[in-house]
């Protein structure tokens, strides 16, 4: 695999001479892990900011007036009626939305934050020495079962297969 350092970039413009070019070497900066100079990652604080998604978690429930309702070109129903809907459905959508936020989002964040803490613990406590345990175990139970397995299984599926070796099927049509 050829290193970056080779990389160059050559800027190539048309109006000027063939013989005219420049080449310049480029440095590729270092991954994140390995530069000098720390990343800081922004860390969501109480300060109010318009960003509320910035991973995109909730990219699919963007959802518009258009999204929900829409009438084909040969129904078509009052201006009025279709710019009234259009309002009473985004009014609604953002008015349901803060009053039920207001009286569920703290509850739903306490629940979440202690569901989230539960399965931190278990994970943490239980479920990673467990897995360790098994993966220092492990050696020593798969030489036991492959001496179960080569001393009474393989002889038996041997034997059958030598039997069933002399039986011969034949397809006929009466």
């Amino acid at each position: 695999m050829m290193s970056d350092e080779y990389l160059v970039e050559c800027n190539i413009d048309d109006d000027d001479d063939e013989d005219d070019y420049e080449v310049r070497k480029i440095q590729p900066s270092p991954p994140p892990e390995f530069s000098s100079t720390p990343s800081i990652t922004p860390q969501p604080s109480l300060i109010h900011t318009d960003i509320r998604d910035p991973c995109g978690v909730n990219k699919h429930l963007k959802i518009d007036f258009s999204d929900v309702l829409a009438e084909p070109a040969s129904t078509h129903s009052y201006d009025r009626v279709w710019v009234y809907s259009s309002i009473a459905f985004e009014a609604m959508k953002l008015w349901g939305y803060r009053c039920l936020t207001t009286l569920c989002a703290v509850p739903i964040s306490c629940l979440c934050g202690c569901l989230f803490a539960l399965l931190a613990c278990m994970h943490i406590w239980c479920v990673m020495p467990c897995i360790q345990v098994c993966h220092t175990c492990l050696p020593c139970v798969r030489s036991i079962w492959m001496s179960l397995v080569n001393i009474f299984i393989a002889p038996f599926c041997t034997s059958v297969a030598r039997c069933c070796t002399g039986i011969h099927v034949l397809f006929s049509k009466e």
